[in-house]
């Protein structure tokens, strides 16, 4: 996403931001293998280290995007009163060629995984883009 904010120098008006839901790859660089992936498919270099989401993020960030149904009632779980529950979305949502509701981990398989999971994002990523600039 921060790819395509940066290509259409947008990077004043729309802030991107990732975290997970659980806390063992806090401090880490993104996956070697899914680094290869988005240089290879898309030459992009993938930047950043991995947070942790907090209920912070609520008051922060206009959309919060989960991956999978798991990230995402995880997400809920630090929103119980239902206040920000609007805010919360399957990234998969914003898909315009894909039908996957959800994000596959990769993580246990090959390569090809990463490379599906790359493709399948920047579909995502395109869509949500299209997505906020009508929503301006």
């Amino acid at each position: 996403m921060n790819h395509l904010i940066e290509q259409r120098q947008m990077e004043n008006l729309i802030v991107c931001d990732s975290a997970g839901t659980s806390d063992y790859h806090i401090g880490r660089s993104p996956d070697v293998r899914m680094s290869a992936a988005a240089q290879q498919i898309l030459g992009i270099v993938l930047k950043g280290r991995a947070r942790q989401f907090h209920s912070a993020d609520f008051e922060q960030f206009d959309l919060v995007l989960a991956m999978d149904r798991e990230n995402y009632r995880s997400i809920l779980a630090h929103d119980p009163a239902g206040r920000y529950r609007e805010k919360v979305r399957l990234v998969c949502e914003f898909c315009r060629h894909h039908p996957d509701e959800e994000v596959p981990d990769p993580y246990y398989g090959e390569a090809s995984g990463f490379q599906y999971v790359i493709n399948l994002l920047e579909d995502a990523c395109e869509g949500l883009l299209e997505y906020i600039l009508v929503q301006a």
